[in-house]
């Protein structure tokens, strides 16, 4: 890659770095970091420094890197900016508690979904979804609801309720539903995910009537309109 030295390429490459890390990551050589963003060494190095400077990124005694501080810290400001947590997390907890399942809220951001809230299943078996994990929006059945609910869709579907199986991973199911907010305005998606083996006929039926009123009851504390639920199955 090219080694320009504008400040939005500048600014793009540093951002680049720090989308390399994921959870499974204890830390990353700089060889890693290189692979990954398939950006110079000496470019990395320079970004680096000024990451490190600002606290986005600490360097360990063995050379290689983690993400610093300062980005819990911007995490959780944009999670207190959306003043979501005693609202959502109460009922994500209850559907879990009842699906035996784990339980999600996501959120658009552009053409991905973000997982900003989870209860995980206390099954050993489950899906390993995490907050902050970012997904397509066209694949599995949370992102379906962000795109099938969307303001701009002329038409929603009959049904509230999108259920995808082996669709964004080939043993995860997924059961999700639209939550609303004052006006209309599509707030997010609440969904329980899991193996897929435990998605069979009846447990499906089971768990849309589940997070459909889930749904509905998180549409309600956030002061949308329950009564948009009427028209949907």
């Amino acid at each position: 890659m090219s080694d320009r030295s504008d400040g939005v390429a500048a600014v793009e490459r540093a951002l680049a770095i720090l989308n390399v890390f994921q959870h499974s990551d204890e830390a990353l050589s700089l060889h890693e970091i290189a692979n990954r963003t398939q950006l110079y060494k000496s470019t990395i190095l320079r970004l680096l420094a000024s990451l490190i400077r600002f606290r986005c990124v600490q360097q360990l005694a063995d050379g290689r890197y983690q993400l610093g501080h300062a980005v819990l810290h911007w995490g959780s400001v944009y999670q207190a900016s959306l003043r979501l947590d005693s609202i959502v997390v109460p009922v994500l907890t209850e559907l879990a508690n009842r699906t035996e399942e784990g339980a999600s809220f996501f959120r658009r951001e552009g053409n991905v979904r973000l997982c900003l809230y989870r209860v995980d299943s206390r099954r050993s078996i489950r899906d390993h979804m995490h907050v902050g994990d970012i997904l397509p929006l066209d694949t599995g059945a949370a992102g379906r609801v962000l795109l099938a609910f969307d303001p701009s869709v002329p038409k929603f579907p009959e049904s509230a309720v999108i259920v995808t199986i082996g669709e964004r991973e080939p043993d995860i199911a997924a059961v999700a539903a639209p939550v609303f907010g004052p006006g209309r305005e599509l707030r997010g998606a609440i969904a329980i995910s899991g193996p897929a083996s435990r998605f069979d006929g009846e447990a499906v039926e089971r768990f849309s009537r589940d997070v459909r009123d889930a749904a509905i009851e998180l549409t309600r504390r956030l002061g949308g309109d329950a009564k948009l639920f009427a028209g949907l199955r």
